[in-house]
């Protein structure tokens, strides 16, 4: 859109920046005055922000219902303007940018007020009450980002938030930078944030390279006139070819698809808030509303969209036997989140863009509670074994701090140093129930309606992808039971679950909630209904397509889906470990496979073996042999210094001493030679002097006569 073209629609449409600029008050009312008020004005402050944001998005929500669905463009400024390159900064209010808008500020609210809570602990256990303003910042500028992200009305201003949660996510998985995953000093943190922001990089130069390829062949950034130049066959096959699979290498970077997922699951290094946001509000999430904005795009490409939904299918089943492997209760729902990623990036690349954004707004709702509900679980696990504050009057198990009951680190992320805890911390038990039954897919819970929508789709697409989602959806079901039973059931295996205490209300509220929205958030688009479906028909126009109700994917998916949680109760709940040293079942049973899950299959020690330790070596010898020895040692002091000081030489003795020196010292000879021949008609003598004049006058005179 030209400049000159954007015009401010008026009424709460006018409300747009406010998304924006509420969390950046925030962050600066924060920064200002943090640290001087305290926590709970902190936490009040960041909270209020966010929930002034969400509120703005309900206004524009209604206000979009009351306009049918047609979308506006609030021009805020003046941005670019160079030549053909004309854009502005643009806000874009439709029904796709709105429902992200209220994922994002709702979800990150409730994120909020539970951080308020459960950061009062969590810095005192890292022995560093005072950052926990610096968390809110980073809490609030992750929130405005986001919105800029989902906001913006052309490719420019959505790699502004696109860059910018990349930079938060930085900051907030390195939150604790001076520690390592396990709580102990160390530099752990501070490499899983270093992960993420490099394996973000490279996706965000696929992303570039889609912007420029795209300004390149349609001399526009702007969704609308890009979106036009495709409609009128004037982009060729190339180009469109070209700018979707840049597009789809920043998704796999941004979205944690293959091959660039590495790094989410290392995201767990921030404080567990972090993880939920990121995992279900608002970062992962780019990627799946990227390839939904650009639906045009990706479904303009002959065999795109085979390409797209094989790597999300691929990832969703490999993402999901990594998570049954794994002992860490934040690492089993990471790899769940890829998995979960797999699936929308697989629906959205099928062209179910509809069933795509409903799974990822229905997995806002179970994955930031399952966070959350982890984050609760962690906590509690804590207090038991370490209280601290109010919890510990009357407790002496301060000597216990960092370590088991055998002198080993302890870590409260453990599974196994769990059980038992249903009957500890109720609250948290029941809503993480929720969640689980909401991942696992069975009705009525949430999951089940928006999975069965990707199951139906996939059906009709490819029947191999079908397949492949529908075993991950069975080993979904399967780890989250065997999570169930290993925290929640049998006997503590730890002094820290033995004592473990529930949450402060803070916590729990917000678990409440998400578990009602979990539970409850599958109905908005009940099948046959489509009501979600409807709504980003206005934005999605002829890409949307219905998904039909299919009773033999629905049963098929539930019977999986129960027959799952009934194998993972035969084999974890049937006989709980009685001790956090035994050996897992599926370990006793499939020790080959469970190694690899277990070991990530690997991956990372590939990673590392292809490309980082290469990588290690050729920066090594670019610095020791080519910068120092050869650079430094050869080029600098043999070529340049000795060459310097050769050249010196030779100017300062050949040409300045024999030379400059030798024509000066020539001319002062030649002066004194002519001084002294000179010298001898100076004798001091007057009659001398009148004789050689009066010779004078005679040849001057003899001159003139005889001429």
């Amino acid at each position: 859109m030209l400049l000159s073209e954007a015009t401010n629609p008026g009424g709460a449409f006018n409300l747009v920046p406010w998304i924006v600029f509420f969390p950046v008050i925030g962050l600066l009312v924060n920064l200002v005055a943090g640290k001087r008020m305290g926590e709970k004005f902190i936490g009040t402050v960041a909270s209020l922000a966010s929930g002034l944001a969400f509120a703005v998005s309900v206004a524009l929500f209604f206000a979009l219902q009351a306009n049918h669905g047609h979308k506006e463009i609030f021009h805020l400024l003046d941005w670019i303007n160079i030549g053909a390159l004309n854009i502005g900064w643009d806000f874009r209010i439709d029904t796709l940018s709105v429902t992200m808008m209220l994922v994002v500020s709702g979800i990150g609210t409730l994120i909020h007020i539970y951080a308020a809570g459960y950061m009062h602990y969590d810095v005192r256990y890292k022995e560093d009450p005072a950052s926990y303003v610096r968390f809110f910042i980073y809490l609030n500028l992750f929130i405005a980002m986001m919105m800029i992200l989902v906001s913006g009305d052309n490719y420019l201003m959505l790699f502004v938030g696109w860059e910018g949660v990349g930079l938060c996510s930085f900051l907030l998985i390195g939150f604790w930078f001076n520690r390592s995953p396990d709580g102990t000093f160390g530099t752990g943190n501070s490499y899983a944030a270093k992960k993420a922001f490099i394996a973000n990089r490279v996706g965000d130069f696929g992303f570039l390279m889609a912007i420029f390829t795209t300004f390149w062949v349609t001399h526009s950034l702007q969704f609308d006139e890009v979106f036009h130049h495709l409609d009128s066959g004037e982009v060729p096959a190339w180009a469109i070819w070209a700018i979707a699979m840049f597009m789809l290498l920043g998704v796999t970077g941004k979205s944690a698809q293959i091959p660039l997922y590495v790094w989410l699951p290392d995201a767990m290094a921030g404080p567990t808030p972090v993880s939920a946001l990121i995992h279900a509000a608002t970062m992962v999430t780019a990627g799946v509303y990227l390839i939904t904005r650009s639906a045009p795009i990706f479904s303009a490409g002959e065999g795109v969209h085979n390409v797209v939904a094989w790597v999300g299918a691929g990832t969703a089943l490999f993402a999901a036997t990594i998570a049954v492997g794994q002992y860490d209760i934040k690492k089993v729902l990471a790899y769940s989140t890829v998995s979960q990623l797999g699936f929308m990036v697989a629906a959205v690349g099928m062209g179910a863009y509809a069933a795509g954004m409903f799974h990822l707004v229905t997995h806002a709702f179970f994955k930031a509670l399952l966070f959350l509900g982890s984050g609760s679980v962690i906590l509690a696990v804590e207090r038991g074994h370490h209280p601290i504050g109010e919890d510990a009057h009357g407790d002496h198990h301060d000597e216990h701090h960092g370590h088991d009951d055998h002198g080993h680190a302890f870590d409260p992320q453990d599974m196994r140093n769990m059980g038992g805890l249903r009957k500890r911390i109720p609250w948290t038990f029941w809503t993480y129930i929720m969640g689980t039954l909401a991942l696992a897919g069975v009705p009525i819970w949430a999951g089940f309606f928006s999975k069965d929508e990707i199951l139906a789709d996939a059906l009709h697409f490819n029947i191999g992808i079908y397949i492949v989602l529908s075993i991950a959806a069975f080993f979904t079901a399967f780890y989250m039971g065997r999570q169930v039973w290993l925290v929640f059931f049998g006997e503590p295996r730890s002094h820290g679950a033995e004592a473990a205490k529930e949450s402060p209300r803070t916590v729990l509220i917000p678990l409440v909630i998400l578990a009602i929205l979990s539970t409850l958030g599958g109905f908005m688009n009940f099948p046959e209904v489509h009501q979600f479906g409807h709504w980003l028909e206005y934005t999605l126009g002829h890409f949307y397509h219905p998904t039909e109700f299919n009773a033999n994917v629905a049963l098929g998916s539930t019977a999986f889906g129960l027959a799952a949680l009934f194998i993972s109760w035969l084999v974890y709940g049937q006989n709980p470990r009685q001790t956090a040293k035994e050996k897992d079942p599926l370990e006793k049973a499939f020790p080959g496979i469970f190694a690899g899950m277990n070991a990530k299959w690997w991956i990372d020690e590939i990673y590392e073996d292809l490309i980082i330790r290469p990588y290690q070596k050729l920066a090594a010898w670019l610095a020791d042999v080519l910068d120092w020895r050869f650079w430094h040692d050869w080029f600098h002091e043999r070529v340049i210094r000795d060459g310097f000081f050769g050249l010196t030489r030779f100017l300062a003795h050949p040409v300045d001493l024999g030379v400059i020196d030798g024509i000066a010292n020539g001319l002062a000879r030649v002066t004194q030679g002519g001084a002294t021949a000179l010298s001898i008609f100076q004798t001091g003598f007057v009659r001398n002097y009148a004789l050689w004049v009066f010779v004078g006058v005679v040849s001057i005179l003899g001159y003139l006569i005889f001429r």
